[in-house]
């Protein structure tokens, strides 16, 4: 099955989720697809559809993709479908944690989750599922670990940062491990 994704790390945590069963997941490089999709929907789902709809089109083979959003509550859910552009076109990690640690300054209410929709096509029908890890923005950045988000984001339970827990931990805690969990299971009744 293929996983619209250029992103090596996340074929790997999908395969790991899945290993065991009869799927394997091959990334958009490992089948040739090199081309650039345009993410311009108004939601997660709108984007995760957008990825999985294009590659079904031309592969005419069963895919799924992801979308994730980090939505702050007292950011009106900023940044949301924004995520990796939040602060601009560059994508920098940096520099969209920095814009949401800026936006906070003065905020008592600094909880957050990251939400994660997973879009599936199989046999032509498509299918959504949902992940959600509920946390708080740190102060500050702590830990080198992860990506995105990671050094600021606390998830409920912890004191530390998902790049302070390391990829273990936040493997199992993640919101796309949750949704992908839930394609997983969705997958096992057919």
């Amino acid at each position: 099955m293929i996983f619209a994704t250029g992103n090596a790390h996340k074929v790997l945590e999908a395969n790991a989720i899945f290993k065991g069963t009869d799927f394997k997941f091959e990334s958009l490089s490992d089948i040739g697809f090199t081309e650039d999709i345009i993410e311009d929907g108004p939601t997660l789902e709108a984007n995760a559809l957008i990825k999985a709809r294009h590659i079904y089109r031309i592969y005419q083979r069963d895919v799924f993709s992801e979308d994730t959003g980090l939505e702050v509550t007292s950011l009106n859910n900023d940044p949301g479908v924004y995520t990796a552009r939040y602060a601009g076109p560059q994508k920098n990690h940096d520099d969209n944690m920095d814009l949401v640690l800026k936006n906070l300054e003065g905020k008592e209410d600094r909880s957050a989750q990251f939400r994660a929709i997973v879009a599936l096509i199989l046999d032509g029908k498509e299918f959504l599922f949902e992940g959600v890890i509920k946390g708080r923005i740190a102060e500050e950045k702590y830990g080198h670990g992860g990506f995105g988000y990671d050094p600021v984001f606390i998830p409920e339970g912890y004191d530390k940062t998902f790049a302070e827990l390391g990829d273990e931990i936040k493997s199992q805690l993640s919101h796309r491990f949750l949704a992908l969990t839930k394609m997983k299971r969705h997958l096992a009744r057919l």
